[in-house]
């Protein structure tokens, strides 16, 4: 196993670098750098110096570098966390591979499968861990789905639907489809994972439709941008899915999963930040909707980093590995690609 030579892996402790100090960087921060007893932050890489300091002040961080490949060659470092806009993951974790530090990628796994089998390939060639960031297998109650689904709870599964909508409106990089491969990648790709999880299948047909609602702006420059799309799926063992996802919608953090059986169907996803609702004298009803990803998925985010030091620490296989990864991509590409030109795509 690559990366061992720091005296706090010899103690036990696995030294993790973050690279990209954005709003899913600061999770991870704080899981490996208080929560994880087995884990510490060694450093933090982000081109941004005004994002570097405030994260180095906030989790004590001495380690602190502009330039990935530079936090690259800190001896004390074991693995990377990548959270990074999505074109540059490959860059990354090739060049994190061959120095030897093992590799938690957040979700987009790259911009192409080709990418992504690039790497995959460096992964294996310098024998560390590739692990991508669908945290939501790792949520309890999407565990507990899964448990009940194999365990035929609701008989066969015939149809998964998921749906993840955002409140924030796309920042203007991601208007350029050709840099961010649009909603598909950014929003919906823990859909496009959920799907394949829960059929326990390949995608075999996709459809997919989409427009521009809420961002007027973006269609001069960018005519192919969209900010909702609607995506339907056949599988190879015969199952059904379907994905909704869209941008800018204002009203809260939308993520939730249905699957439809024979003889039942479960349902995921907590709409309520907290349990109160209230009621006034005029008959309304009030409650407050989850506002962020970061609050519903925050135990997630724990279980998957947990779990990527165990894989290190035991040499085990990732549960969410490189192929997971590609698959998604596979098919965020094949959905812009419906998109389009306007037809079903069968692969």
């Amino acid at each position: 196993m690559r990366g061992e030579t720091s005296e706090d892996m010899r103690n036990g402790k696995l030294g993790v670098c973050l690279i990209g100090a954005g709003r899913a960087g600061m999770i991870h921060a704080e899981n490996f750098s208080r929560r994880i007893p087995g884990a510490f932050l060694s450093a933090i890489a982000d081109p941004s110096p005004e994002a570097l300091e405030a994260a180095g002040r906030e989790w004590n961080v001495e380690r602190l570098c502009t330039d990935y490949r530079e936090a690259l060659e800190d001896k004390e470092t074991d693995a990377v966390v990548i959270v990074t806009p999505t074109k540059y993951h490959c860059e990354i974790a090739v060049a994190a591979a061959r120095a030897g530090k093992h590799i938690l990628c957040e979700k987009p796994m790259a911009m192409t499968v080709e990418e992504c089998q690039r790497m995959e390939e460096a992964a294996e060639q310098f024998h560390v861990k590739l692990q991508i960031g669908f945290m939501r297998r790792f949520a309890p109650s999407f565990q507990e789905a899964k448990r009940l689904v194999e365990a035929g709870e609701i008989g066969d599964v015939v149809m998964v639907r998921s749906n993840t909508r955002g409140p924030s409106r796309p920042k203007p990089w991601m208007f350029d489809i050709r840099k961010s491969n649009g909603p598909l990648a950014e929003v919906n790709s823990h859909d496009i994972d959920t799907l394949r999880w829960f059929t326990g299948s390949e995608y075999a047909s996709v459809y997919a439709i989409a427009g521009n609602y809420r961002c007027p702006e973006a269609a001069g420059e960018f005519p192919d941008f969209y900010d909702n799309v609607a995506l339907v799926a056949g599988f190879e063992n015969g199952m059904q899915g379907m994905i909704d996802g869209a941008q800018g919608v204002a009203y809260g953090y939308d993520a939730r999963v249905e699957i439809l059986g024979t003889r039942g169907c479960i349902f995921l996803g907590k709409t309520k930040e907290n349990g109160v609702s209230v009621c006034t004298a005029d008959g309304k009803r009030r409650e407050g909707f989850v506002g962020s990803w970061r609050f519903l998925f925050k135990d997630a985010y724990l279980e998957e980093d947990m779990a990527f030091v165990r894989c290190i620490q035991e040499d085990s296989p990732p549960l969410v590995g490189g192929h997971d990864g590609k698959m998604a991509v596979k098919i965020v590409n094949v959905g812009n690609l419906s998109i389009a030109k306007k037809e079903v795509i069968i692969l």
